[in-house]
């Protein structure tokens, strides 16, 4: 049995359903939750087929987070102290994503669909969008392309490090807290201070005296 750990009062005995919870991001989340003394379900899919990969991609991260809401929504709406709902986006969202563009999209798209279901679910539900960074687990690694590559790309971080897992579980765990029952329809960056703009790096240092 884990250690209760409360950062954030009143989760303990909380009822969680984790997507994606199996590795990465995901498990951390579900992890974080666990020490604080919540009831954590996890559930989680396989790697799509190569056929229609795009379609795939917008599926897994738009179309199945809005079915999962809403078959969450219908319950916490007859529970006497509603329900919070937290989705997981990227900065990836926000910004240009060459290489990886129908991701991007369909994140893009998914901090619209919060905030316009944290107008139709209020007041009994609030709906809220962590969006991380750059974040370091097992199987993001591929994807910066190894262990060196990773960590060139954390020391551009302003503060200086990829987030973690466990950085994204207290950012849940903060919005599911009481001490969030007023933040509905936002989006808490998590991204360490984000990317320093691309022509600082090109830029000549000037140095006074």
């Amino acid at each position: 049995m884990q250690p209760v750990d409360q950062p954030f009062p009143g989760l303990s005995g909380l009822r969680v359903i984790v997507t994606g919870g199996t590795r990465g991001i995901g498990a951390g989340i579900a992890q974080g939750f666990l020490r604080t003394g919540a009831q954590v379900m996890v559930c989680a899919r396989n790697e799509p087929a190569s056929p229609r990969f795009h379609a795939k991609v917008i599926e897994l991260n738009l179309i199945a987070p809005l079915h999962v809401a809403q078959a969450a929504n219908a319950v916490m709406q007859g529970q006497p102290d509603g329900g919070s709902i937290i989705m997981i986006g990227s900065v990836s969202g926000t910004r240009p994503s060459p290489g990886t563009a129908a991701y991007g999209a369909a994140k893009a798209g998914l901090h619209h669909l919060v905030t316009s279901l944290a107008i139709e679910w209020a007041p009994k539900v609030r709906v809220n969008t962590v969006v991380p960074g750059f974040v370091t687990t097992d199987a993001s690694l591929p994807h910066y392309g190894d262990a060196g590559a990773a960590a060139a790309i954390a020391v551009g971080v302003p503060l200086g490090r990829m987030a973690t897992p466990e950085d994204v579980a207290g950012a849940c765990q903060f919005l599911a807290s009481p001490r969030a029952s007023y933040v509905s329809g936002s989006s808490l960056t998590l991204h360490g201070g984000g990317e320093p703009p691309g022509f600082l790096s090109a830029a000549v240092p000037r140095h006074e005296g």
